[in-house]
């Protein structure tokens, strides 16, 4: 990747519609060699694909919840059950396996908080292993769906 490269990727995350024609234009490029470029960027699994960012206000999503999830066994079968489950949820838009004082970290976007409690009991308590779960209700963001920072990879 070079400093070319690292333009084009930050003008992609804010306008991922752009055409090639106006993308080239920004870079001062050929839009073959544009093309070119997007091509193999998308071939190495850098862009890793394209969407729409939506408002979930708009969509009756208007609660966006963390949770804190620690399993009853910390096990390659039981953290392979768990996340087979929660791939299968809708409403958790992310979950990570964690360093600390408890194994997953969920993201989740739900109506309400009338909705949370039957989320909570039908889908969060459900996934296999879970011991403990705590709930973080966000009131206000402040920053989401900011675009990554694009850096030239370090030669030593």
């Amino acid at each position: 990747m070079d400093a070319i490269d690292a333009k084009m990727l930050a003008i992609l995350q804010e306008d991922g519609r752009i055409s090639t024609v106006d993308l080239a234009e920004r870079l001062g490029l050929s839009p073959t060699a544009t093309g070119e470029r997007l091509k193999k960027l998308t071939r190495d699994g850098t862009i890793a694909g394209y969407g729409a960012r939506l408002d979930p206000g708009r969509l009756g999503l208007g609660l966006l919840v963390y949770v804190e999830v620690s399993l009853d066994k910390t096990s390659q079968d039981a953290f392979g059950h768990f996340a087979r489950a929660v791939r299968l949820a809708p409403q958790i838009l992310e979950c990570h396996m964690v360093a600390g004082g408890f194994d997953y970290l969920i993201k989740a976007r739900i109506a309400d908080m009338a909705a949370y409690r039957r989320f909570l009991g039908d889908v969060l308590l459900a996934l296999p292993g879970i011991r403990e779960t705590r709930t973080y209700a966000v009131m206000e963001e402040i920053k989401s769906g900011a675009p990554l920072p694009v850096r030239l990879p370090h030669h030593g």
